[in-house]
């Protein structure tokens, strides 16, 4: 296939570059984050947006919240949001990329300082990155996604949301486990499972369980295929 190149792309795309390891992010302060000596770095700004819900799906398994996440225009999984523009700080960063991604009403549900999570800095990258978790009604869920489609970067830089399944069925990997095997921008799987254990929709040993059954199967399916982990 011939490589057509990056275009306008250049200067952004290793910020999402998939090959990214939860050992290229380390966790600061917010206030750290927005001061030196990170005020030269690249910022992005990312948001979690779910409401519990306590439907049981086929008897068996407990839906315990919808999260939107989205497929991006790379093919890969991430939630909505992007990088801050230089006149901006995180927080008006990421209201506005989330009234761009997914037609978000800013009078209904602006997200604020208080809607942080955690802060990450990828020096290798020189890029910081903020993500922020907000909990809505299960009503007002439903209607955010439906806007999604009516967004001004639907279509082009987001492709489609996605609700992670948040169980794990009978054969101990289709579910979560499944869901984490995915393909995903920068350290987005990280904020997943830091949303879930920070917001208490799952237990600890949940998502514990979850994360070593799709590393298991990550690993045993590499040797069933006669990878390495040098093998691409």
């Amino acid at each position: 296939m011939t490589d057509i190149g990056w275009g306008n792309l250049a200067q952004y795309e290793h910020y999402g570059r998939v090959g990214d390891i939860e050992e290229d992010f380390d966790i600061i302060s917010y206030e750290d984050s927005k001061g030196e000596p990170y005020s030269s770095f690249k910022h992005a700004s990312h948001a979690m947006l779910f409401a519990r819900n306590d439907t049981v799906l086929w008897d068996l398994y407990k839906s315990r919240a919808a999260i939107m996440m989205q497929m991006r225009f790379d093919g890969l999984l991430g939630f909505p949001g992007g990088l801050v523009d230089p006149d901006e700080n995180p927080l008006d960063g990421v209201n506005r990329e989330l009234e761009e991604e997914i037609g978000l009403d800013l009078c209904k549900h602006k997200l604020q300082d208080s809607d942080q999570v955690v802060s990450f800095v990828n020096k290798r990258k020189n890029l910081v990155l903020h993500f922020y978790g907000k909990e809505v009604t299960v009503n007002d869920f439903s209607e955010i996604e439906m806007k999604t489609l009516s967004a001004p970067d639907y279509g082009n830089e987001t492709l489609g949301m996605i609700r992670p399944p948040l169980y794990t069925m009978g054969d101990g990997y289709r579910g979560l486990p499944a869901f984490l095997s995915n393909s995903y921008a920068g350290n987005s799987r990280q904020e997943l499972l830091i949303g879930l254990q920070h917001f208490k929709i799952l237990e600890q040993d949940q998502i514990e369980k979850a994360v070593d059954a799709w590393k298991t199967f990550m690993k045993t399916n590499r040797q069933t295929c006669g990878l390495t982990n040098t093998d691409s």
